[in-house]
């Protein structure tokens, strides 16, 4: 099981032939419906197959994009779109990009791991190669921020040392497999045993790609840590070009708020702070605001010498309490009331207060018509709405069932 991507990972492109070509179907990740296409079996790859914590390869074989590359025993399963011809020779191509990133976050997990044993005993029992960030499991219930920092200059010196990283292949059944940091080997694996050596540092069983000296890692960076599960805590990592396009991001980020807020870096969070103290501030006078404007409302409304039975009121800025105030002020005994809050164009919040009966048996038709769920007790029947717009004809039902309840009084 040793493929030519783990005898040279630096290979960005190599000549083989096809073995198989199988039609298939590949489930994407997440959700979504399967694709069609073919699984591929080459005398050799330098696609590495996901395995180890480390996600598979990109490439292409000639000009054929390679969309997944799996573990079957003893072969590396290529998924492509397009049918190749058993016995035909191929070139594959690497996505050297996606390719040394994994290298540079694999071989700086081994370096972690490592010194966090060396210097603390803290032991690894997972870890995982994300999209953005790499994770290491640790058998500890905490990690102080004092031992991150130590950590963190440790792994960074060693880099700077430029120590060597080599990878060995040994038997089976050799004593030494025994000596080697290992989780163990999976059930199916079948060949040699690959061992990757940090010269002096570590040395531990692995089928991944890694570098070949750790200045080829050019930093790490420890982002803190987070909970784990069952009494363990997660190291959170970003190494090589990771590190370089994060401070990339966050330059980028510190430039817009220096823009934005019209003062330097160093006053970015207090500048924040009283930002958020006049926020808070302005949502407190809007608030008191809209309830009295809500009691004014529903005394405008009650001041009139003849009251309708029907009380419609649409308005952008408001919300639930808004309405409820509005209810609470006119009665809702005789009078049957629809409000409204939100854009007339988009989602919103709507509320059906009146006599119980009428509210039971209209509450729910008003929310179908209004592409939204809502429930009710006591004479009012509220909820959420995706289709303000059609207010026009929950107000046309409102009008027909009062003027039938006038006709048959």
């Amino acid at each position: 099981m040793v493929f030519q991507c783990q005898r040279d990972s630096w290979a960005r492109q190599f000549a083989t032939k096809v073995v198989s070509c199988q039609a298939a179907e590949l489930r994407p990740e997440g959700s979504g419906e399967p694709v069609r296409g073919f699984q591929v079996v080459l005398e050799d790859t330098i696609l590495f197959p996901e395995g180890g914590g480390q996600p598979d390869d990109r490439g292409l074989i000639g000009d054929v994009p390679v969309l997944r590359v799996t573990r079957r025993g003893p072969e590396a399963v290529h998924f492509v779109q397009t049918e190749l011809e058993p016995g035909a020779s191929v070139l594959l191509s690497l996505d050297w990009e996606r390719r040394f990133d994994h290298m540079q976050q694999h071989s700086g997990q081994h370096l972690i791991t490592a010194i966090a044993d060396l210097m603390f005993g803290f032991k690894t029992t997972s870890w995982e190669l994300g999209r953005q960030r790499s994770v290491i499991e640790l058998n500890t219930p905490s990690v102080t921020a004092e031992q991150i920092e130590a950590l963190e200059r440790s792994v960074n010196e060693k880099i700077r040392e430029r120590v060597p990283v080599t990878v060995r292949e040994l038997a089976a059944d050799d004593p030494e497999v025994e000596t080697v940091r290992s989780r163990g080997l999976p059930d199916d694996h079948t060949g040699p045993v690959r061992v990757i050596n940090i010269e002096g540092i570590d040395s531990n069983m692995c089928c991944g790609t890694h570098v070949s000296n750790l200045s080829d890692l050019q930093v790490i960076k420890l982002l803190g840590t987070e909970k784990g599960k069952k009494n363990k805590t997660n190291l959170v990592f970003l190494a090589g070009n990771r590190v370089l396009k994060s401070i990339e991001q966050s330059h980028n980020t510190e430039k817009a708020l220096t823009s934005l807020l019209k003062n330097g870096p160093g006053e970015h969070v207090e500048a924040v702070k009283r930002l958020q103290s006049s926020v808070k501030l302005l949502q407190k006078n809007n608030l008191n605001l809209l309830r009295d404007i809500a009691v004014l409302i529903a005394r405008d409304f009650k001041s009139k010498p003849v009251q309708s039975q029907l009380f419609v009121l649409h308005r952008k800025e408001g919300d639930s309490e808004f309405m409820n105030i509005i209810a609470n002020e006119i009665g809702t005994e005789e009078t049957l009331l629809f409000l409204t809050v939100g854009d007339e164009k988009e989602a919103g919040l709507f509320l059906l207060a009146g006599p119980v009966e009428a509210v039971e048996n209209l509450g729910p038709r008003v929310a179908e018509l209004l592409g939204g769920k809502g429930a009710g007790k006591r004479g009012r029947f509220q909820g959420k709405a995706t289709k303000m717009s059609r207010r026009g004809e929950v107000e046309a039902l409102l009008q027909e069932f009062v003027s039938h309840q006038r006709a048959e009084t």
